[in-house]
């Protein structure tokens, strides 16, 4: 087994360290990546601060990755060394349900195979993408087109996917209203995806702090949701509103901007509860649901619409030994819009 240098958490309270971390030999059907950027997303800093559950100690995270194929195994055909790839949020999943003979892996029945802290088919827990390589089997491994920067790419392959599937699937396009709650690393994605895809798009944050970025990134209109005349002026509006925020909101309040048949869908996971009461749904026949990522044929697709459309998180690149405080800065929003870490500074 390899051992390559890692960035991991200890436990539940203490900050994040250096380590190194054994990889798993190549299979014959596995890809060896040499990972170059990994983004740093809100369900890191959950995760290894045991917010959705206990998990095993050392553990590194980090499900936005980019890197070169250095390495395939003698079955390999998706991939060859030397490309351009990326790994998003599962690494595998049964391949026998019915939502993964559908293509819907990432719904497994079984439980897909998260790129960290999931117990992988080996037995061994997952680790994930704050390390300078990463082994995953090749029907996991995505594309990463030439047109999208790759210092920029990282991002895509959880916050890009995870705003992408539900836009798609609700089928946003000219004529669609659709609005965007929070302004954020999903937010801003979001904004730039709905604006590609035709839709008019609305960004509801809880200040006009970003209002400029909002409209420099798509957006038609922007609102404060602190001000409590933006529930009135925009009650019956939106076909679908994208909640990206991981903290609790008014549930009640977001549905009320909904017309007929319109859906609140939640990608954002906060800890606790978001109540609903019943009569929110009623009137206009709304729905509230939530999505999860995307599947790796629904990846895939996203990453072809952005390289077409010139999409690209906004990103602040940092070193491996500023990821402690950009975490802090994380939970204090104090980021536009996604860190991405230089995996060159693990080495």
């Amino acid at each position: 087994m390899p051992t390559v240098n890692a960035f991991a958490a200890t436990s539940a309270s203490g900050p994040l360290s250096r380590t190194t971390i054994e990889r798993r030999d190549v299979g014959t059907k596995d890809v060896l990546i040499e990972i170059a950027y990994s983004g740093i997303c809100h369900s890191d800093i959950h995760t290894v601060r045991g917010e959705w559950g206990d998990i095993t100690y050392p553990q590194v995270v980090g499900h936005e990755i980019v890197g070169t194929v250095t390495e395939v195994g003698s079955e390999v055909t998706l991939h060859k060394v030397g490309d351009r790839v990326g790994v998003g949020c599962m690494v595998n999943s049964c391949r026998e349900c019915e939502n993964c003979i559908a293509g819907e892996e990432q719904y497994c029945l079984n439980g897909n195979t998260g790129t960290y802290a999931s117990v992988d088919r080996d037995g061994t827990i997952t680790q994930g993408g704050y390390s300078t390589h990463i082994v995953v089997v090749e029907d996991f491994v995505l594309r990463v087109p030439e047109a999208i920067p790759f210092e920029k790419a990282a991002p895509l392959l959880c916050a890009g996917i995870t705003t992408y599937s539900p836009l798609a699937h609700w089928k946003v396009g000219p004529g669609s209203r659709v609005a965007v709650v929070g302004m954020g690393g999903l937010g801003h994605m979001a904004v730039k995806i709905a604006h590609a895809m035709g839709a008019e798009v609305t960004v509801l944050s809880q200040s006009l702090s970003k209002q400029e970025d909002g409209l420099r990134l798509g957006a038609d209109h922007y609102y404060a949701t602190s001000d409590p005349a933006t529930f009135d002026k925009l009650k019956n509006t939106f076909d679908l509103i994208v909640n990206s925020v991981s903290a609790k909101i008014d549930i009640n309040a977001y549905l009320s901007l909904l017309r007929l048949d319109g859906t609140l869908v939640s990608v954002g996971a906060p800890p606790e509860p978001l109540p609903v009461q019943v009569f929110s749904l009623f009137g206009n026949r709304r729905s509230f649901a939530g999505s999860g990522i995307g599947s790796i044929r629904e990846t895939q697709e996203m990453l072809d619409f952005c390289a077409e459309h010139g999409i690209a998180p906004e990103t602040e690149l940092v070193a491996a030994d500023y990821i402690n405080e950009a975490y802090e800065r994380v939970l204090a929003s104090d980021v536009r819009y996604r860190f991405v870490i230089d995996a060159a500074t693990l080495a």
